[in-house]
């Protein structure tokens, strides 16, 4: 049976827009225990950011992270799904693009968030990747 996107997607995103800080996003990160926030202009997607972005092209950097904004770290050239898209496109696309997350996008609006480890957890869940991905967050 085909399987959608929807289906394994983490619905409602959490966004933030171009301007926010880098220290606002990562408290945000750590207060939503997520490791990624797609950053959004008047509601349309614009970009996606992960923690390894803010510490790859922030903190690793030298930057400021209360004056760097994360429009100056995230991915910018960001592709998506659609909810009703089928899981096998989001696996070939993070095949193909080397990525962790790809935004879920109806009506030009982020509606959900697909990771490798939602991908994990409804393929391979008897792997050590699924395994991981299914366990509660350790705080």
């Amino acid at each position: 049976m085909t399987q959608h996107v929807r289906d394994i997607m983490t619905s409602t995103p959490v966004t933030v827009e171009p301007l926010t800080s880098v220290t606002a996003v990562a408290r945000l990160m750590r207060d939503q225990d997520i490791g990624d926030v797609l950053v959004t202009e008047e509601g349309r997607l614009r970009g996606i950011v992960s923690d390894r972005d803010l510490v790859v092209r922030a903190l690793a950097e030298g930057e400021d992270p209360e004056h760097t904004t994360v429009a100056q770290v995230c991915s910018g050239d960001v592709f998506s799904v659609g909810p009703d898209d089928d899981i096998d496109r989001v696996a070939e696309l993070m095949r193909e693009h080397a990525v962790r997350r790809i935004p879920v996008v109806a009506d030009e609006q982020p509606v959900g968030i697909v990771t490798l480890g939602d991908l994990a957890v409804e393929r391979a869940p008897e792997t050590p990747l699924g395994n991981i991905s299914a366990s509660k967050p350790n705080r």
